[in-house]
């Protein structure tokens, strides 16, 4: 039998804690070796349609699956198959909306945990949309925060988006009339739109700043100008293979470069302490996220774990009339 999952079983049983511990192990385990990751993978089927897929297995934790979606008029619906590694049972289908906005936010918030000051209290978010929540939400769980201002470009949506997180994190989220505005007091500055053109310059990013870049996952667009890029001090990424055809951020201003690349640190090889991240008070630094399976298949083996525990989820009979109950032949 395979246990459904629905996104209200999600949101219940995924707190940012949970999502936090689990993909700060996902990256202990990348950096030791025991994940397996397939990079997201695009089918173009015409009228602005797009099929994505991401895979990956964690071999110690049990478990490998994929993250599936598709995009095009209306809104992308997420899914992620899980299996149980030891028997290749597909024991999980989960809607996975709620869980990638989840997970995307905890990736962030553990950047935000090895690269940040430790003293930050005030964080800037461009990008009042889809993911932009839960970012806040992570940031806040990891810092001692007193003070967020945002920006986004409709008005309406951003006062409402401050007034219910001031509540949801209880501290003062201001909205800000630009993003510069936004960003001059900030000491952890999140981008997470859709752009294509740079809603980050360098020069309004004061020293000592942690900047998290979330929106763009495609060559032809990025958040951040080529001076944000250039003044950090350390640039920290999920993949670097899969930033190569991803990250417009880093992939337009190395322009075909391949040395540049060089100089740039899988996140899991800070987490797992085999690289060093912020040396200085002073330093810009620098997570360029684009999103990894491994991320979904960690929080999604909790919630799938955490389902079963407390009777959640309603399970369902795939193939069994097909099969007659015996393994077919692959």
């Amino acid at each position: 039998m395979t246990l459904l999952i629905s996104e209200a079983d999600v949101r219940a049983l995924l707190p940012m804690k949970v999502a936090l511990a689990a993909v700060e192990e996902s990256f202990r385990r990348q950096a030791a070796g025991e994940i397996a990751l397939q990079s997201r993978r695009r089918i173009d089927f015409g009228a602005r349609g797009l099929l994505n897929n991401m895979g990956a297995a964690d071999r110690t934790g049990g478990y490998f699956g994929m993250k599936l979606y598709a995009t095009g008029r209306g809104a992308p619906r997420f899914l992620v198959p899980l299996y149980r590694a030891a028997s290749a049972e597909l024991v999980a289908l989960i809607e996975a909306d709620a869980l990638g906005q989840i997970r995307t936010g905890a990736a962030t918030g553990v950047a935000t945990k090895y690269l940040a000051r430790g003293d930050a209290r005030t964080a800037a978010i461009i990008g009042t949309g889809y993911q932009a929540r839960t970012q806040l939400e992570a940031i806040a769980a990891v810092r001692r925060l007193e003070q967020v201002w945002a920006y986004g470009r409709d008005r309406e949506r951003r006062e409402k988006f401050c007034d219910e997180m001031s509540a949801q994190l209880g501290l003062p989220v201001t909205p800000a009339n630009t993003a510069q505005e936004a960003v001059r007091g900030a000491e952890i500055v999140v981008t997470a739109t859709n752009s294509i053109q740079p809603v980050l310059e360098g020069g309004w990013i004061r020293a000592g700043t942690h900047v998290n870049a979330v929106g763009a996952n495609f060559a032809h667009k990025r958040e951040l100008d080529s001076d944000a890029v250039g003044l950090a001090a350390l640039i920290a990424v999920d993949s670097i293979e899969q930033c190569k055809t991803e990250a417009g951020d880093l992939i337009q201003v190395f322009a075909g470069d391949e040395a540049r690349w060089s100089g740039v640190v899988e996140m899991a090889e800070i987490v797992a302490g085999k690289r060093v991240g912020r040396e200085k008070s002073e330093q810009i630094t620098l997570f360029k996220s684009t999103g990894l399976a491994v991320w979904d298949i960690a929080v999604g083996a909790r919630v799938y774990e955490s389902a079963v525990a407390t009777g959640r989820g309603r399970n369902v009979a795939l193939w069994d009339d097909a099969t007659g109950g015996r393994t077919p032949r692959v």
